[in-house]
């Protein structure tokens, strides 16, 4: 049964929020004012669909995705960018207010530049046996069909066209496939998820594609089916040698700037710790100037990163895979560095925080993508005695209600 609402304010996720008998009630793609007619969701009492927007807001625009409101990619294209870039500084204003963080955050930083640079895409097959690949929906799923998502890098615009055609000899197998490119400075980086042990058959017809759409490097699982060129990136003087399905900041303008900004609050450290180093967007770059220790629990990475250290007129890089947040490094570990960096996955480094808390470190240097992990460890770090200097967002994942940070705290 449909139902109008009003729309208060746009809440975290992105969708319109409205106060239903005092409770939040979510209307995605609504913005604040608007009066809005929804439906509600089966099994979610606090969410609507929304039907039609009866008044919009002077703030509304047309999104420019022909796939926008249906695939689950983006939240926001429907808000004037001012309006979208005022609310997402307010999301990390409002989370570092609310866990007691008194900081002022410098201004949000755009770091979209050419686009995403790495995707994962879905395959599946439907009940009417038809492959769809895509993104999922949101909420559910269901995979949303695409030939064409104009928030990607033009390099890996060609991922769409060979994810589909990679999907038709192995969709048979009957399993959901998950196919993750990344835009590499050979050309593409294709690994493939779900499709279980490949037999030759399978095999063949899969090198076929990779030549055809000249792929760099096709893997399943991280196995080597195909490779025309070794996938690398450059990273500050050195290049790295991707490991199959490694992480990479989303877009190149991303990591360029988090990096500066990393490089700024570092200063003239002579000895730093990377910490979550991935395959060194931090620490490659910091040898320029300082020795460098590097760890990490992805193994391939953190070689990938070792190889790459060897580059001309870079200091030494010790690189170590370490599970950090079962063996975070302890306060005799650090007393030797002037500063550290540390840049951990979406649930933030409790147990490293703790003891980087107990630590000597003169600078640490926060880079993190979850601003309600980030205020938890800083907490920490401020309860041991750091000073938090400075918070800067960064808007790498534009148009959702993703956003990067990067903090200094000194003792």
């Amino acid at each position: 049964m449909a139902e109008i609402l009003l729309i208060d304010h746009v809440g975290h996720r992105g969708d319109g929020v409205a106060l239903v008998e005092g409770h939040a009630v979510y209307v995605p793609y609504a913005l604040a004012g608007e009066t809005v007619e929804v439906a509600e969701v089966h099994g979610h009492p606090d969410r609507r669909r929304l039907l039609a927007v009866e008044s919009p807001s002077p703030e509304r625009i047309a999104p420019f995705c022909k796939h926008f409101g249906v695939c689950g990619g983006c939240a926001i294209q429907h808000w004037q960018m001012e309006r979208y870039r005022a609310w997402k500084h307010a999301l990390v204003v409002e989370t570092l207010r609310h866990a007691k963080l008194d900081c002022e955050v410098a201004p949000l930083i755009d770091a979209h530049g050419n686009g995403r640079r790495r995707i994962t895409l879905h395959a599946r097959m439907d009940t009417h046996e038809v492959v769809k690949v895509g993104y999922a929906a949101a909420s559910t799923h269901d995979i949303i069909p695409i030939d064409h998502c104009p928030i990607l890098d033009p390099a890996l615009e060609r991922a769409l066209d060979a994810a589909w055609a990679l999907s038709e000899p192995l969709i048979a197998t009957g399993k959901p496939l998950d196919i993750q490119a990344t835009a590499t400075d050979n050309g593409l980086d294709v690994d493939i998820r779900g499709s279980g042990p490949l037999q030759p058959k399978l095999i063949a017809a899969l090198s076929r594609v990779a030549e055809h759409h000249r792929l760099a490097r096709l893997t399943r699982h991280g196995e080597l089916v195909l490779l025309r060129a070794q996938p690398t990136v450059a990273i500050g003087k050195a290049k790295v040698t991707l490991p199959p399905g490694s992480f990479l900041q989303a877009t190149a303008a991303g990591e360029e700037t988090l990096a500066a900004l990393v490089k700024d609050h570092c200063g003239r450290a002579k000895h730093i710790a990377d910490l979550f180093c991935g395959v060194g967007p931090f620490a490659l770059r910091l040898a320029e100037r300082a020795r460098m220790a590097a760890f990490d629990a992805d193994a391939p990475a953190v070689d990938a990163l070792a190889k790459a250290a060897h580059a001309p007129g870079l200091k030494p890089i010790k690189a170590e895979a370490r599970d950090l947040f079962r063996r975070p490094l302890v306060p005799q570990e650090l007393r030797d560095y002037d500063a550290v960096v540390f840049d951990p996955p979406r649930q933030g480094a409790q147990a490293q925080a703790q003891k980087l808390a107990a630590s000597r470190v003169p600078v640490i240097v926060a880079v993190s993508c979850n601003a309600a992990t980030f205020a938890r460890d800083a907490r920490i770090l401020i309860d041991g005695g750091y000073r938090l200097e400075c918070v800067t967002p960064v808007d790498q994942f534009r148009y959702t209600p993703h956003v990067e940070l990067v903090a200094r705290f000194t003792r």
